[in-house]
């Protein structure tokens, strides 16, 4: 980007808000859900679309694209299931996200009958409670009926990559 651009304003484009909303960085999420607690029904998706909507009740949200199947697998199923991705974990990303075929990475484990993924940082099991149409995408919101987690190092996006972030120092927690 020249200085030039910095310093006008851009065209609101679906590429500039892509190139904008990139230097977010985000962590780096599989949604999954089920028809069943069979592996063969089972259908996940990456997504960084993803957030903490409120403590008390645990309400989670993840932004869907319309024309994603997984839109209507959540809808069908009235659950999903988020994993957060630990750093090493980009291959699952690549194969959820359809970049790469490797299902013999993938390991599920079950948790109030959602598949979450094995080695993950973080498994959220969640009941939709709410769905609102936002553009080309589903906002669902879900409660979290079961939780689980572990420390490590995640996995983020950032520009259009994936990176692995290091924590330097001690990891002392703010806030709680």
């Amino acid at each position: 980007m020249t200085d030039t651009t910095r310093e006008s304003d851009l065209d609101v484009t679906p590429l500039h808000m892509r190139k904008a909303l990139g230097r977010f960085v985000s962590g780096v999420t599989i949604v999954t859900t089920a028809e069943s607690e069979d592996e063969a029904s089972v259908h996940g998706m990456t997504a960084n679309a993803f957030t903490s909507v409120s403590l008390d009740p645990p309400l989670v949200l993840v932004s869907i694209a319309n024309r994603a199947k997984m839109n209507e697998r959540i809808r069908e199923a009235g659950r999903y299931g988020v994993s957060i991705l630990a750093g090493d974990q980009e291959p699952l990303s690549l194969h959820f996200a359809g970049a790469a075929n490797q299902p013999d990475l993938v390991r599920f484990v079950w948790r109030k009958g959602v598949p979450l993924l094995e080695g993950a940082l973080v498994h959220l099991a969640c009941t939709v409670v709410d769905s609102h149409p936002a553009g080309d995408h589903t906002l669902h919101v879900g409660r979290v009926e079961r939780l689980w987690y572990d420390d490590g190092h995640p996995l983020v996006f950032y520009t259009g990559t994936f990176r692995s972030l290091e924590l330097q120092g001690r990891d002392e927690p703010w806030g709680f």
